[in-house]
């Protein structure tokens, strides 16, 4: 199964409406293109949909995504607002990838930047974790994890100990994915029963400069997506970059 990541898209319900370095939708919808180019079975979002608020902004994500033909969903980020979020698409928990299983996980926020999974949603992983042994690959839009940029690291994921204390004894659990990062990212995290990846792909609009102790936007780089290609007996995964 071929599965797409993309994420931080910042769109607003005007098209024309631009970001520190171009056009969000312009961008948005060449990464879809070069995304549906790869015919992927499995498209997600990892949140940051929305720059405005608008539900406009999500009626033109939703738009752009229908060119797919294979199913894609959707999390909240820190800038979204589940309400009109919802009312476009829902976003759910538990996603079927044959071989594999994906869980979804809200870390928004009402009114702050930072992320967090949270005692419910915590109690709720561990319940499917029990469930099902299937090789699982989490998303969720907060890195769990320190990226290496000392002002990002301040707004990532607050209960990241729980977080890891949760799946330490779950050895199915492959891979987490991530948002907020706006950068290409990844590091291995031990766990009891092994090991875990964790991923973090390009933004489709704006860059972010990683390593950088203040807020830095990476001029020089372009949008891109996280390709991760789930196998019965492993998985690999790579980066693509996108001239816009």
């Amino acid at each position: 199964m071929r599965l797409i990541q993309i994420s931080d898209c910042h769109l607003h319900a005007n098209p024309e409406a631009r970001s520190r370095c171009g056009n969000p939708a312009r961008q948005f919808a060449a990464v879809v293109a070069a995304a549906d180019a790869l015919r992927p079975d499995l498209v997600l979002v990892t949140g940051d949909i929305s720059q405005d608020d608008s539900e406009g902004s999500y009626r033109l994500a939703a738009e752009i995504l229908a060119r797919f033909d294979c199913p894609w969903y959707w999390i909240p980020g820190n800038h979204d607002v589940p309400e009109p979020m919802n009312a476009v698409q829902e976003v759910v928990a538990e996603i079927d990838a044959r071989s594999w299983r994906v869980l979804q996980l809200d870390t928004r926020i009402e009114g702050d930047v930072r992320g967090e999974v949270g005692e419910e949603q915590l109690a709720w992983l561990q319940q499917a974790l029990a469930e099902d042994d299937r090789p699982t690959l989490i998303a969720m839009h907060h890195p769990p994890v320190e990226v290496g940029s000392h002002w990002m690291d301040e707004i990532s994921l607050s209960d990241q100990q729980a977080f890891w204390a949760a799946i330490d004894n779950a050895p199915q659990v492959k891979i987490v994915i991530c948002g907020h990062v706006h950068h290409a990212f990844q590091k291995c995290v031990s766990t009891a029963e092994g090991s875990v990846v964790v991923q973090a792909c390009p933004s489709t609009s704006d860059q972010f400069l990683a390593g950088s102790n203040d807020f830095a936007v990476d001029e020089a780089s372009r949008p891109g997506l996280r390709v991760i290609e789930l196998q019965s007996d492993g998985w690999q995964s790579w980066i693509e970059r996108v001239e816009v």
